[in-house]
C-alpha cells in the first residue's frame, strides 16, 4: 500500500501550510510509516492511505517518489 505523508520539516515550529511538504511511502500499515520516520525528527500532519484513483493522481507529479518502510 502507498502512503502519502504530509510534514514540515521543522518539528519544533508552529506548521505553517505553505512550508507543507510530502513524501510518499510503501508500507504495510499506517503505524509502520509512522515507526520508519520517528528518527527524521519532522512534524507529521497526516498520513493518507491512497486510493488507486488518488493514486494516480499523484504519480503524474514530478515530485511523486516512493520510499519503503
Amino acid at each position: 500500500m502507498i502512503y502519502k505523508v504530509l510534514y514540515q520539516e521543522n518539528a519544533s515550529e508552529i506548521p505553517v501550510r505553505e512550508h507543507t511538504k510530502s513524501l510518499y511511502m510503501e508500507a504495510s500499515s499506517e503505524r509502520e510509516v509512522r515507526d520508519s520516520l520517528k528518527g527524521k525528527h519532522i512534524n507529521i500532519e497526516l498520513i493518507q492511505l491512497l486510493s488507486e484513483a488518488h493514486l494516480e493522481y499523484e504519480q503524474q507529479s514530478p515530485f511523486y517518489k516512493v520510499e519503503t518502510a
